[in-house]
């Protein structure tokens, strides 16, 4: 009998760090792991980003998830953020939310967050934006995990970031036994 699919999602402000942790777990339990949609696609926009190109990016990250899924030969994959980036950044940039991702917000579920702490020292990227507001969107992103009653761990650390990382997926996958 097959099992569900565990599926941990890598969360954070800009820079802390999620696309690398993501991949470095995905190798460490050996599984699969799916990317941030949102970076390929604003990396090829040519013009500001606007409300419908946020409903495009909600769109490409649930198709990528759900290819990752249907292959997945594991109980277990990660995700280098969800869709609730859109709502975090929608709400931030626009003053509101695409309705399309407010009503899928809580069909999509996720077995453990891991957010990420600000205590990496930024790193510059012409995709990120905001550098001087991390403390801000940290405690956004408190507050958004809590309304989903989202279970969730934050992981601090600099040189011992995957090693905490680590433990807390462990320690999730102990208890979800």
């Amino acid at each position: 009998m097959n099992r569900p699919i565990r599926k941990i999602a890598i969360v954070g402000p800009e820079s802390t760090g999620k696309s690398t942790i993501t991949q470095q777990l995905a190798k460490h339990y050996n599984t699969l792991w799916v990317p941030e949609y949102a970076r390929y696609y604003c990396a090829a926009l040519t013009s500001p980003c606007d409300l419908q190109d946020e409903i495009n990016m909600f769109h490409g990250q649930v198709a990528l998830e759900d290819s990752i899924l249907a292959i997945a030969d594991k109980n277990l994959i990660f995700c280098d953020t969800t869709f609730l980036t859109v709502k975090i950044w929608s709400d931030e940039v626009f003053g509101e939310t695409p309705e399309v991702v407010l009503d899928a917000l809580p069909k999509y579920n996720y077995d453990l967050y891991l957010l990420l702490d600000i205590d990496l020292p930024w790193q510059e990227d012409p995709l990120r934006d905001f550098p001087h507001k991390r403390e801000h969107f940290m405690q956004v992103w408190h507050s958004e995990l809590q309304a989903l009653g989202a279970n969730y761990k934050v992981i601090h650390g600099v040189e011992d970031r995957l090693t905490n990382a680590i433990v807390a997926v462990d320690d999730f996958l102990q208890q979800s036994k």
